[in-house]
């Protein structure tokens, strides 16, 4: 008796995209084995932070509006006119001031090239320097960076590591020593057990901005490869492979993915006896525990961002009146733990390279008003303010509350 074993057809997704790079780095996030100090396992850390930002909708929105926030409405200063002009390509300080506001809060840390005047007694031109383009030297014996590597080799895709001999090199900036016409301003915020490279104050969110991303990768395969595991057919045909994957090809280009939703499927066979079995697979509620896990997904991105209210950022969640004062109290809360900080940040290194130059200056950030009442008041956090967690416009708040 002949024993007939059954054909399966298996029909696989297509486009299988892996974004499980924060799997394999271990938590190893500078090496210095070597003169060029590794940034992340495979030197690329801070392009796998920009990727993030760019396949997770929760967490862009979230450093955009941190972003924005930093910005404000620019640079405020007592003597405006030094503000003007901060290169000879053009660019005034308040252009610096939003570069590097964008790399503080994607990054951590930002870096500027300063460029000595000719007989070294003052700084003549600042400019922005990419974040990716900087690698660190390693240390010398008294812990001192001496300085860093700048290219663009080291955000490509398929490179990343060029050799040390045929990339410029500059050294860290130092007011004593003025003998190179230009040094790199590095700033970086303490993070215990790093010496080199700054962490991202939404580090401890990296897993779940990542699985976001797969949440949405699983719902856009779901989508566009709607044909399986949705219904398994079955044929009685006793087709050879080739037929096997003509009727699969056919089924495919008729019926899958997202176009062909809701089309009627039409067969004609030589008799009842080889009609397929066409059998709907239940889903167990897949859809409702991937909406809990996005519900989750996002609350926890906030919380990495330090976001205490999705209204801040443009979220509406469920049962949530969203009302005037309760909105203004989360945004006030938002820019004196989270936004000032950053500008504080920004202001010292600014007023520091100021400060080289002889100019006594005080500078400030003027804040955006989250709602326009319409009166002439402008809040300014000026660099003092905002270390001392101060505002102006809170102070007049509650004041006026304890009048009453």
């Amino acid at each position: 008796m002949e024993n007939k074993k059954h054909k399966l057809s298996i029909i696989p997704k297509y486009d299988n995209i892996n974004y499980s790079w924060g799997n394999t780095w271990g938590g190893m996030f500078e090496d210095d084995k070597k003169d060029v100090v590794f940034f992340g396992p495979d030197n690329k850390f801070p392009n796998h932070l920009i990727e993030l930002s760019h396949k997770s909708s929760t967490h862009s929105t979230a450093i955009t509006a941190k972003k924005t926030a930093v910005i404000g409405k620019g640079l405020t200063a007592d003597k405006p006119e030094y503000l003007d002009r901060a290169n000879r390509e053009g660019e005034t300080w308040n252009d610096l001031y939003a570069k590097c506001a964008y790399d503080l809060v994607m990054f951590g840390g930002f870096a500027l090239e300063v460029i000595w005047s000719q007989d070294r007694l003052s700084i003549a031109e600042t400019y922005h320097i990419d974040f990716t383009y900087l690698r660190a030297h390693k240390m010398d014996h008294r812990g001192h960076i001496p300085g860093f590597y700048v290219s663009r080799e080291f955000n490509k895709r398929n490179g990343g590591i060029p050799s040390k001999d045929t990339i410029p090199y500059l050294p860290t900036f130092s007011r004593k020593d003025r003998t190179s016409p230009s040094a790199v301003y590095y700033y970086k915020a303490y993070v215990p057990g790093t010496e080199y490279y700054p962490l991202p104050d939404y580090i401890g969110g990296l897993k779940v901005i990542e699985l976001d991303a797969e949440v949405d990768n699983f719902h856009i395969n779901n989508i566009k490869h709607g044909l399986a595991p949705s219904i398994a057919i079955t044929t009685y045909t006793d087709a050879d492979e080739e037929q096997r994957d003509m009727i699969e090809k056919q089924l495919r280009l008729a019926y899958a993915g997202s176009d062909n939703a809701g089309s009627l499927i039409y067969m004609d066979v030589a008799s009842k006896d080889q009609q397929p079995d066409i059998t709907p697979i239940p889903q167990n509620g897949a859809d409702g525990y991937y909406t809990s896990v996005n519900e989750m997904v996002v609350q926890k991105i906030l919380t990495a961002h330090r976001i205490t209210s999705p209204m801040l950022v443009g979220i509406k969640t469920s049962g949530q009146l969203g009302g005037r004062q309760e909105l203004l109290d989360a945004y006030q809360h938002f820019l004196t733990t989270v936004i000032q900080p950053f500008q504080q940040e920004i202001l010292d290194v600014f007023t520091y390279l100021f400060n080289t130059n002889g100019v006594d200056i005080t500078l400030g950030v003027e804040q955006t008003k989250l709602f326009d009442d319409g009166t002439e008041t402008v809040d300014v956090v000026t660099g003092t303010e905002a270390e001392s967690g101060e505002d102006k416009q809170m102070e007049v708040d509650i004041t006026q509350e304890g009048l009453k």
